[in-house]
């Protein structure tokens, strides 16, 4: 069997229907448009369709068939050569000689069918666990980038089901909480979570200085006050790589907004133009951008430890000293759930700041998981003694690329991938991506 890291076995059913799930939700986000556009645009920052889903099967099959059972051939004879991210250039995807989809989605049946059959009644392996996990945690990240692509392209929404209802308006949330000061430990031991990826470990106890922090992300409404100070002409607001950005793209406002007739904003969602909803996060703002509103603030972003405190700890007793223990998921131990968070594309699109009152944190950080993607101040590395996983490409190529640290999910993260200690990592000029920020007093 192959040799994974420890993981608590799971039920096999369980896993089953994760990767059912994972795979229902890629075909919702992608048919429609493999009906219309199989390679696209060559863009840096998505990839032509028909690649990426036959590389989530690809994936399945490598670290499932291949490399778990020990199947010596590829349920697509030299899938290698076409779908292994690792070894091929992202220009080179569109120049490749893939399968019609026709035939893709018949080798994604066939891997998932392979994978599905070999379960045990009851409880899975621990190596099985893992790999079944990785495979459709992996699958899931890929259905959040197909959505950040419909958005790149101006695309119609997915069709994730009916039609659902818009997000109630619910308001701002002004004002910071205080967080003691303490000792905090980022990461998760083998025995606490179902499934760690490899830059989450091995846990790293830090202290962490007294902070205040907002109780909910920058709004639409106070991002656009900064763009109406002329905040992306004024030079002394951005660092030198901010700068060059900017001017590099001569952008004057976050990418997908533009002026109205009668002098407002807009934003576009997907395909269609709207008014600029005041209370909802900022999104689709890059790290240079968050620096700068933080810059013309007087506020500054969080460091990626400051973050997990305010969402996964409590206070003491007498609220001077962090309590021991942290918690999965701001509001405890449950599951997410729609109450809670904005999450799994459930509401296909942001909602006010001050909703989802039931999901806050101890400390009183509303929306710390869900709703947009949050930036922080910390660059992405890893942990001391940080060793790569089974999937070697996931962490270890992207630490030395200046990448930062992003926490908390957007509305299209799946519920099973995100918790208080998940990393996620981006380049900061993406402003693609479904992030926004929270901001600490300085």
């Amino acid at each position: 069997m192959l040799q994974t890291p420890p993981t608590p076995p799971q039920p096999a059913d369980a896993l089953a229907a994760m990767l059912v799930d994972a795979r229902t939700r890629s075909l919702a986000l992608m048919q429609d448009v493999l009906a219309s556009r199989l390679l696209g645009p060559q863009l840096a920052i998505v990839n032509p369709p028909l690649w990426e889903l036959g590389h989530v099967g690809f994936f399945h099959d490598h670290f499932a068939l291949h490399r778990l059972y020990g199947l010596a051939d590829y349920q697509l004879p030299g899938a290698e050569r076409l779908y292994d991210s690792s070894s091929i250039a992202h220009d080179a995807r569109w120049t490749l000689p893939l399968p019609s989809t026709e035939e893709t989605l018949a080798y994604l049946e066939r891997v998932q069918r392979a994978m599905l059959e070999r379960l045990p009644d009851g409880e899975a392996s621990p190596a099985q666990s893992y790999v079944y996990q990785l495979t459709a945690l992996h699958e899931d990240m890929h259905g959040e980038a197909f959505v950040y692509t419909r958005q790149t392209l101006g695309d119609p929404p997915p069709a994730l089901g009916p039609a659902p209802p818009p997000p109630e308006p619910a308001g701002a949330l002004p004002g910071d909480v205080a967080i003691p000061g303490g000792r905090h430990r980022l990461g998760w031991a083998a025995d606490e979570v179902p499934f760690r990826f490899d830059n989450e470990k091995p846990p790293l106890e830090v202290a962490v200085a007294p902070f205040a922090i907002a109780r909910a992300p920058v709004t639409n409404a106070e991002y656009a006050a900064f763009v109406d100070d002329d905040g992306y002409a004024r030079r002394e607001l951005w660092s030198d790589a901010g700068w060059r950005w900017r001017a590099g793209h001569d952008r004057q406002a976050p990418a997908y907004w533009r002026r109205a007739a009668d002098g407002t904003w807009q934003e576009r969602h997907f395909d269609r133009w709207r008014t600029l909803p005041p209370h909802r996060p900022v999104a689709h703002v890059n790290w240079y951008e968050a620096e700068a509103w933080c810059r013309w603030a007087g506020r500054r972003l969080p460091t990626e430890a400051e973050w997990e405190v305010a969402a996964s700890r409590a206070p003491s007793d007498d609220g001077r000293a962090l309590a021991p223990g942290k918690r999965r998921y701001p509001w405890g131990e449950a599951a997410p759930a729609a109450h809670r968070a904005n999450l799994d594309g459930a509401r296909q699109d942001r909602g006010d700041v001050a909703a989802l009152p039931g999901g806050d944190s101890a400390f009183g950080c509303r929306q710390m998981l869900g709703n947009v993607w949050e930036w922080t101040a910390s660059p992405f590395g890893p942990f001391p003694g940080f060793e790569p996983d089974l999937y070697r490409d996931y962490s270890a190529p992207w630490f030395r690329e200046g990448r930062y640290v992003l926490r908390g999910g957007a509305w299209a993260t799946r519920g099973r991938l995100i918790h208080t200690g998940y990393r996620n990592f981006f380049t900061p000029e993406r402003h693609d991506i479904l992030a926004g920020f929270r901001t600490c007093a300085p």
